[in-house]
């Protein structure tokens, strides 16, 4: 991840038109709860199809697929392990079963905060990305607000900043025990594994 004008905190329904359906019936409005099982404890994700559905159909594709199970949480950057960035950032980062790398969906482009209006606060879950139209798999969780992610923001150098598509709703308790993990440089030296990922009814 290369995690980059500030918005709102707004969360209300963008997008999609008034009665649109996801393939399951569930309506394009309503939030999808995601619930991400890992060794330390479990992570609840609402993810809004309404204001990212291009971000956030990507990711569900990768749940319903079962391509995070056995991913993990690889990736930790704290204040303490960014000392050559001008510009520090706190998240976790994390991704698919490596094993089934050949299963990886094309890249998205980005849908940035300036479209959405999700901004990278508190518990935001964003997707990782190089190019614009590089998103995969790989996403991150942010500790504390940061609004250099946003678009406009300053910590990636093209200025486009990452597409913010849902947040955590229960379990930043487990997101930070997995930012408070050792590591070399910013790789966790025990990788946090994903048990398996799943839409919540």
């Amino acid at each position: 991840m290369r995690v980059a004008a500030r918005h709102p905190a707004t969360w209300a329904a963008i997008g999609l038109a008034a009665g649109a359906s996801t393939s399951s019936g569930q309506s394009a409005r309503d939030p999808v709860a995601v619930a991400l099982v890992t060794e330390l404890g479990r992570i609840e994700i609402e993810v809004r199809l309404d204001a990212a559905p291009v971000t956030a159909s990507n990711f569900l594709r990768y749940v319903d697929a079962g391509l995070y199970d056995d991913g993990t949480f690889y990736r930790s950057v704290r204040l303490d392990n960014q000392p050559d960035v001008g510009v520090s950032i706190e998240v976790v980062q994390g991704g698919m079963n490596r094993a089934r790398g050949d299963e990886a969906l094309p890249p998205i482009g980005l849908e940035g905060t300036e479209t959405t209006g999700l901004s990278h606060l508190d518990g935001v879950i964003s997707m990782a990305r190089a190019g614009p139209q590089s998103a995969r798999a790989e996403f991150f969780i942010c500790i504390g607000d940061q609004p250099e992610l946003d678009a406009g923001g300053r910590r990636n150098s093209d200025g486009l900043g990452f597409a913010a598509f849902g947040r955590v709703t229960r379990g930043m308790d487990v997101v930070r025990a997995i930012q408070a993990g050792s590591t070399d440089g910013q790789r966790l030296r025990r990788p946090v594994r994903i048990l398996e990922a799943r839409r919540l009814p």
